[in-house]
C-alpha cells in the first residue's frame, strides 16, 4: 500500500505504574516480545506501510528508547520528543506539530501496546469518511480495567466517549485500541501543556458536530497494563501467527545451561537459567538468573534479578528492590528482591 505523506507518533513517555517495580528499571515500550520490543513490533508495521517516518515521545527514563532504538528502527526513520514534564496523549501533539503538520495524514499509536494493527483498513476508513479522526476499537466489550469504552451509532460514527453526553444514539460499545488517525487540519488547534486528546480534541470536536469516525477489528491486541496482561502477551506472541502453545523463545544472547528446562518461556539476553532449573509459562529479563533447584510457573523475573537456589514461585513477579521505591501492601520484600502478586 501506497501512503505519500503518513507520519506517525508514537507515544512512549508514560511511567507504566500498575508495572512497578518492573518499569523502574525498564520503560514499558522496550518490554522484550519474540525477539523485539513492544515499540518495535509497531515502528515494523509503520514501515513495512510505508510510512515516512515516526516521532517518539520521550519522559520516564528517556535515554532507555533512544540507546535501544538509535535513529531508525527496520529501516524507519525515527525522531524523538523529549517532554521535560509528561505532557499526556494530546500535550505530546504539540512539541511534534511542525514534524505532523507536513503530512497528509497523522497516525498516533500507543507504543506499550502490542497488536497487529491493521492499520490499511483504519486509514482507508478515515480517506472515505473524511472524517477529522478516525479510533481504531477492539470489538470486545468495555470493562472498567480498560477504561469503559467508546459509544459508535449505527452509521459506525464515534458518538460518546467517557461518561460525556452522547450526541446521537449509542447501538454499541467498544474498547479503544491504542491507534488514531488525525487529520493535519487538527494540528492547528494544538496548543502548548499537558492535555488528554479525549477531553481536549475529541470532546469539543463532537459538540461542534464534526465527525469522527471508527474502524472496528477483531484481531489479536493485548493492553500491557499489568504484569499479568505482559506475561499473557509474551508468551502468546508469534510473527505472523498465533498459537495457543507456543514453544520457548530463547535468545542468542541467553546462557541456558544443558539440563536447565524450559517450557513456554521468554528467555531474554543475558539472562542464565541453571542446570536443574525449571522455567514454564515464564519471563526470565535480561541479565536476570534462575539458579539450580529453582521451578518458576506463570512467574516473571525482572532485568537483572538473581533468585535464590531452589527458590519456588508461581504467579509472582519479582525484581530487584528500586531506590526509592516504598512496596505496595501486597508485596514482600526479601534481602534486595521484591516479590509481587501477578495481577
Amino acid at each position: 500500500m501506497s501512503s505519500p505523506g503518513l507520519r506517525a507518533l508514537v507515544l512512549a513517555a508514560g511511567f507504566g505504574t500498575r508495572l512497578e517495580p518492573l518499569t523502574r528499571f525498564l520503560p514499558k515500550p522496550l518490554l522484550p516480545v519474540a525477539g523485539d520490543p513492544v515499540i518495535g513490533h509497531t515502528l515494523r508495521q509503520l514501515g513495512r506501510l510505508g510510512c515516512e517516518a515516526a516521532a517518539v515521545n520521550l519522559h520516564h527514563l528517556a535515554d532507555a528508547i533512544p540507546a535501544e532504538l538509535g535513529r531508525s528502527h527496520w529501516g524507519l526513520p525515527l525522531v524523538y520528543s523529549r517532554e521535560r514534564e509528561i505532557l499526556g496523549t494530546l500535550g505530546a501533539l504539540y512539541p511534534c506539530r511542525d514534524f505532523l503538520a507536513a503530512a497528509e495524514a497523522i497516525l498516533v499509536l500507543n507504543g506499550d501496546t502490542l497488536c497487529r494493527w491493521p492499520l490499511k483498513a483504519l486509514i482507508e476508513r478515515h480517506r472515505r469518511s473524511s472524517a477529522a479522526a478516525t479510533l481504531l476499537l477492539h470489538e470486545r466489550s468495555p470493562e472498567a480495567t480498560l477504561g469503559g469504552g467508546v459509544g459508535v451509532d449505527g452509521r459506525g460514527r464515534v458518538v460518546q466517549l467517557r461518561d460525556a453526553e452522547a450526541v446521537a444514539t449509542v447501538r454499541r460499545r467498544h474498547v479503544f485500541a491504542g491507534a488514531q488517525v488525525l487529520s493535519p487540519a487538527l494540528v492547528e488547534r494544538l496548543a502548548a501543556g499537558p492535555g488528554d486528546v479525549i477531553a481536549g480534541l475529541y470532546q469539543p470536536l463532537l459538540r461542534e458536530g464534526a465527525t469522527i469516525a471508527a474502524e472496528v477489528f477483531s484481531g489479536p491486541w493485548f493492553d500491557l497494563g499489568t504484569p499479568e496482561r505482559y506475561l499473557e502477551a509474551a508468551l502468546g506472541w508469534r510473527p505472523g501467527r498465533w498459537r495457543s502453545r507456543p514453544p520457548a523463545q530463547v535468545s542468542r544472547l541467553a546462557h541456558l545451561a544443558p539440563g536447565a528446562t524450559i517450557r513456554n518461556a521468554l528467555i531474554d539476553r543475558e539472562a542464565t537459567v541453571a542446570a536443574g532449573a525449571v522455567v514454564e509459562d515464564s519471563v526470565v529479563l535480561a541479565g536476570a538468573t534462575v539458579p539450580a533447584g529453582c521451578i518458576l510457573g506463570s512467574s516473571l523475573v525482572g532485568p537483572g534479578a538473581t533468585l535464590a537456589p531452589s527458590t519456588h514461585l508461581h504467579r509472582r513477579m519479582i525484581n530487584r528492590m528500586p531506590v526509592g521505591y516504598s512496596p505496595r501492601a501486597a508485596e514482600s520484600v526479601i534481602g534486595e528482591l521484591v516479590y509481587s502478586p501477578l495481577e
